[in-house]
């Protein structure tokens, strides 16, 4: 048995939207791939003052930046990037964010769109009387910095998964097997872990792993070391017959194609909406969640969001299913293998 990378789904609402860049008198905006596009973001975000966020446009294969002052335009637009003025700094969303997560109404996700250059706060079914009407209030008093959106789904983590590991009557799904000090483990969810102690890779069959570690809420990932001498290929599991070696982690980028694999749904792709979310489920808030439309149903969490070779998630949660259509969170690897201080492989 080769408890290879799997996904896990969970699902949430949210939509992120970018603008042209007004860069026609500038230099030409580069062709670029979404690796080169992710490395080239994370260099100027952090090097520009005046940003208000980045995001891929995948069909012109260009990286748009968005700027509140010249100076920033002219440094993005000399990097080879599509500059974009638009009136607030991630700074100002961010901050809007975290106050809102402060006062957070449960059944409720926060994401910066840097398309439409605002906070999205998407409300699920859930949310209604006095905590709709509350949370309407909360967005209105944000000045235009914010909108509200609502999702016809429920919030929610999902037990079960894609290459599925099995613990205490709970299924959940294998992330990606990593090393910590030179010893074999993996990642998965951490409301997963925080129930579990021991895992199988068969309903009611002999443990195979037992869990190291894990955080949740506000983080969604755990860890387990391997405890019998099993096969733990670097790898996800494509349903097809194959599967993907991952050779690192990564970070995700709006507008990043992705995909997700797991065994209720197997795999299914889609795109980033945004990073570094926030979603309230019933347990409590988990922050700094990428946010895609990647669909997924029960049985999904903990499982693998990756691009290419690259790691980048667990399944966390979300809302909706395969059928109708759905969002997704998943918790950032990086994160998680700082966490342990484990390597990928």
């Amino acid at each position: 048995m080769a408890l290879a990378g799997a996904s896990v789904t969970a699902l949430v609402a949210g939509a992120l939207t970018l603008s042209n860049a007004n860069a026609a008198d500038g230099p030409a905006v580069d062709t670029l791939s979404q690796t080169a596009a992710s490395t080239l973001a994370q260099d100027l975000v952090s090097d520009i003052k005046g940003d208000g966020g980045a995001y891929y446009d995948a069909g012109a294969k260009k990286l748009v930046v968005n700027v509140v002052n010249d100076a920033a335009r002219q440094k993005v637009q000399a990097a080879g990037a599509e500059a974009k003025m638009v009136d607030h700094t991630m700074a100002e969303l961010n901050s809007v964010k975290k106050d809102l997560t402060e006062h957070d109404v449960t059944g409720t996700s926060r994401a910066v769109d840097p398309k439409t250059n605002k906070l999205v706060v998407t409300a699920d079914k859930t949310v209604k009387g006095a905590e709709l009407a509350k949370l309407k209030k909360q967005v209105a008093a944000q000045d235009g910095k914010a909108v509200l959106k609502r999702t016809a789904g429920e919030f929610t983590t999902k037990l079960a998964g894609g290459d599925a590991i099995y613990g205490a009557g709970s299924r959940c799904s294998l992330g990606f097997n990593v090393t910590v000090d030179g010893q074999p483990g993996f990642l998965t969810a951490g409301h997963c872990t925080e129930s579990v102690s021991g895992w199988s890779d068969a309903q009611g069959g002999q443990e195979v792993a037992a869990t190291e570690g894990g955080s949740f809420p506000g983080d969604d990932y755990g860890l387990a070391m391997y405890t019998a001498d099993v096969p733990h290929p670097s790898e996800v599991n494509l349903y097809n017959g194959s599967t993907q070696a991952i050779s690192g982690a990564g970070e995700a980028t709006v507008g990043q194609t992705v995909q997700r694999s797991g065994s209720t749904t197997q795999l299914h792709d889609g795109e980033v909406l945004a990073v570094n979310a926030s979603v309230s489920y019933p347990q409590g808030t988990v922050d700094g969640l990428i946010h895609t439309n990647v669909c997924a149903e029960p049985g999904d969490s903990g499982g693998a969001l990756f691009s290419g070779d690259e790691a980048l998630g667990m399944t966390s949660g979300g809302s909706g299913d395969c059928a109708s259509g759905g969002e997704t969170y998943f918790q950032p690897v990086g994160e998680a293998l700082q966490a342990y201080g484990a390597e990928i492989g």
